[in-house]
């Protein structure tokens, strides 16, 4: 008990993160806080949530609340030695999760709850914070496949548990959700870009921004300016494109199945960015991309019953 109540404290002074803070159950309901929160820093993934299973839906917040937090970790902490604690506290709890001792940490609280319901293979979650570990390491990458590679261990692995809350097994969902997994990380970054440049980072592998010779410290101070940035986001934004076409292809060919439809919603809001962009001329730095898109929950609730994304 001391000894959790000392990594706690420990937490709560070396964080930014309220979401980080270790909190007692019976102050905060789970399902509630990973539901706020999701609903807070990933909307699209939220509105999906509503076409879950209400059984299954306290489980996929979890996830989600997991992934997000997760991610997050990169842009709320001042060093990566911070981060790096911050990720040990995370190996530490999905031990405990697997050991039925949780900490209580709502999060936590919300996956233990659901780990009893689902099998939920233990590898995908440290393979998660693997790659966001090595994200604080190495933010950047060079090559499209270390990007990919990166993809394959966090958004891709996110749906392969979420399949796993649902129990649909498949090899070919899988392989349609890495290809989904690889569009929905490229099209982040590309909606992303003017906040990271503002931060002095580029999220475009380093290959394509070489390619078209693009100046990296020019899009920084000039943005949409800046030489063959526009070509840059293009190409980056067209293997988005191919990575989500092949998802499709790849669902239908295993026959569009309607229970699998609540992970593959992912894959709307993944079209929608690329066909705003697509209508901005790829210009990344065009304000409108950074609103929500009304027409977003309409969009999948159509998905939905018409099972496609």
């Amino acid at each position: 008990m001391h000894s959790a109540k000392i990594q706690c404290l420990k937490l709560r002074a070396t964080s930014r993160s309220p979401f980080s803070r270790c909190q007692s159950t019976s102050a905060t309901d789970p399902a509630e806080y990973c539901s706020k929160l999701v609903q807070k820093h990933n909307y699209e993934a939220y509105l999906i949530g509503q076409f879950w299973p209400k059984e299954l839906r306290g489980g996929y917040f979890a996830l989600q609340a997991f992934s997000t937090e997760l991610a997050m970790i990169q842009d709320s902490v001042s060093n990566s030695t911070i981060g790096t604690m911050r990720m040990q506290f995370w190996r530490d709890a999905m031990k405990a999760i697997a050991d039925g001792n949780p900490p209580r940490h709502p999060i936590a609280q919300a996956l233990h709850q659901t780990s009893v319901k689902a099998n939920l293979p233990p590898y995908h979650f440290k393979r998660i914070i693997d790659a966001r570990e090595a994200e604080l390491q190495v933010p950047v990458h060079l090559t499209v496949d270390s990007l990919t590679a990166h993809s394959e261990s966090t958004s891709s692995t996110v749906l392969y548990l979420l399949l796993s809350l649902l129990a649909l097994p498949s090899s070919g969902l899988s392989h349609a959700a890495s290809h989904l997994g690889a569009a929905q990380t490229f099209t982040t970054l590309l909606r992303a870009l003017p906040f990271h440049a503002k931060s002095g980072r580029m999220v475009i592998p380093a290959e394509i921004t070489a390619k078209h010779r693009v100046v990296q410290e020019e899009v920084f101070r000039r943005g949409p300016a800046a030489q063959g940035i526009d070509d840059a986001v293009f190409e980056f934004a067209t293997l988005a494109n191919d990575h989500l076409v092949t998802a499709q292809s790849m669902f239908r060919q295993e026959g569009a199945l309607q229970e699998a439809m609540p992970v593959f919603l992912a894959g709307v809001p993944v079209s929608s960015i690329l066909k705003r962009l697509e209508k901005v001329n790829f210009d990344v730095f065009e304000p409108s991309l950074q609103t929500r898109e009304w027409k977003l929950p309409w969009r999948i609730w159509k998905s939905y019953y018409g099972r496609m994304f």
